[in-house]
């Protein structure tokens, strides 16, 4: 006779016992899930280290050493426009600057992105960055503003952690592109949110 357990068959007894602990390891997984701040910068950060990155926006080679990530910020904040009258008559909208607050893997605000334009962790540490010749931008997503490829700005030299900076990646835009109605006078201005991810790296040399 096979023997019981409280009076269930052992065997009967071990899967019950089994599925109560994946359904236990289930609820504690969805738990854990559901705790996740998607909209964190830590998670902003993470998920962008698995985006694919356009060819145009991509680091250059560098061989034999490559490159090396300096560091890595989420910026949230706005992209500033204001009215510029076009050739012909009536108005555009026209880029004046970013307005953004950068922010660690910690979630911590930790600097400012501004007109420049101009990243700035502390006095001490800021860099200035410029268009390559030509332009190196992506548009994964024709709603967003582009994905860029930046370099350090001649005449500004970049201080404190941003000392050896040779590039500068904005990737994973979501927003901040001027309105599709068109500004209706000269003084007209609009401030569009924005995020991002910006990565600041070096050539190994």
């Amino acid at each position: 006779m096979k023997k019981q357990i409280f009076g269930i068959n052992r065997f009967y007894f071990f899967y019950l016992c089994m599925g109560l602990i994946f359904i236990l390891a289930l609820l504690v997984s969805c738990k854990k899930e559901d705790s996740i701040d998607h909209n964190s910068p830590l998670y902003k950060i993470k998920e962008s280290e698995t985006l694919t990155i356009p060819a145009d926006v991509e680091l250059p080679a560098n061989l034999p050493s490559g490159n090396v990530r300096v560091a890595t910020y989420y910026a949230k904040g706005v992209q500033k426009y204001k009215a510029q009258l076009k050739a012909g008559g009536g108005y555009e909208w026209v880029l004046v600057a970013p307005h953004a607050d950068l922010y660690d893997s910690n979630n911590q605000k930790v600097g400012f992105h501004g007109a420049g334009p101009v990243w700035t962790i502390t006095s001490a540490d800021s860099i200035f960055a410029q268009h390559f010749t030509p332009v190196r931008m992506a548009t994964p997503d024709a709603n967003c503003i582009p994905w860029l490829l930046l370099m350090p700005k001649t005449g500004k030299t970049p201080t404190g952690i941003f000392a050896d900076v040779d590039y500068i990646q904005r990737i994973a835009t979501t927003g901040g592109k001027a309105p599709a109605t068109p500004p209706q006078t000269a003084t007209d201005t609009m401030d569009v949110f924005y995020t991002a991810i910006y990565r600041f790296s070096n050539r190994i040399l």
